[in-house]
């Protein structure tokens, strides 16, 4: 009998470990960019276990991470490349904005009033898109990253239009 009953919650965790799999890959279909958005939730544990707000709060992190990643790559080019300091700081203002403002108003908001949190990943590819604007052309060295970063925010953005 307590074999039975050691089987039978085995059996459960795996049913439940494909389905929360599942909704992964069924919230990712409705995404911009699939690939993207599997491989972002993939890499982090927490999804296997996240519902739709779970899956939004990942990418809210997602665009965290990148932005304090480029903030790094901000520091180190004015060293490297000081005639872009204008554009540079540009660019540190608007990253510092979206690590310290939009990534909060996101978090803040996803579970209480997710239009807010919509706005505030809107806002935070905006903030990326005008930093690379300031660049002459083909000068600037965050191009891969803001790229990035917009691809991040369109995905985050489906999943949080989800729970409007």
């Amino acid at each position: 009998m307590k074999m039975f009953r050691v089987i039978m919650m085995m059996v459960m965790a795996m049913v439940v470990g494909v389905a929360l799999g599942n909704i992964v890959d069924t919230t990712c279909k409705q995404t911009p960019d699939y690939t993207l958005c599997l491989s972002l939730l993939r890499s982090d544990p927490r999804s296997s276990s996240a519902d739709t707000v779970g899956l939004g709060l990942i990418l809210v992190d997602k665009i965290k991470a990148l932005g304090t990643e480029t903030l790094g790559q901000i520091n180190a080019a004015y060293k490297t490349k000081p005639m872009l300091k204008r554009a540079l700081d540009e660019c540190n203002l608007r990253y510092k904005t979206i690590v310290d403002v939009d990534v909060h108003t996101a978090i803040t908001a996803i579970n209480g009033n997710p239009k807010f949190a919509e706005g505030a990943v809107v806002d935070a590819g905006v903030e990326a898109s005008v930093c690379a604007g300031g660049f002459p052309k083909g000068q600037s060295p965050l191009t891969g990253l803001t790229q990035r970063m917009n691809k991040i925010c369109d995905v985050t953005r489906a999943i949080i239009r989800m729970l409007l």
